[in-house]
Parts: structure tokens; C-alpha cells; sequence
């Protein structure tokens, strides 16, 4: 479909699509999206649950 060939909405349709977008989630600011803090968060938990797991196999006699 060619952009010519889209439907153009009427000035009333586009003002409640543009309401609507302004309103509830669209309209909450956010934090940055941060990929190395998320990392890092994810090293320590799969960190911590190792040691946990690798305590839980000492106690019980397997290492």
C-alpha cells in the first residue's frame, strides 16, 4: 500500500487519537532504558543464586 493510498483521518478522529495518546500510559515519563545496569543485575542474581546452589551441594556432601 503506497502512502497515498492510506486513509486520512477526519480532524475530529485525529483529536481523539491525539487525546487518547496524550492520556494514561503514553503519557508517563519514564527512566532511560539503561542495558548495562540491567546486566549487571543480572550477573549478581545468577552470582547469588550460584553460591546458594553451590552451598545447598556442599552441605549436602555432593562436592
Amino acid at each position: 500500500m503506497n502512502n497515498n493510498d492510506e486513509p486520512k483521518l477526519s480532524p475530529e478522529d485525529q483529536a481523539k487519537v491525539d487525546k487518547f495518546v496524550s492520556t494514561g500510559v503514553n503519557s508517563v515519563e519514564r527512566k532511560p532504558f539503561r542495558p548495562l545496569y540491567l546486566l549487571v543485575m543480572v550477573i549478581i542474581v545468577l552470582t547469588i543464586l550460584s553460591g546458594v546452589s553451590y552451598w545447598i551441594a556442599m552441605d549436602a556432601g555432593l562436592v
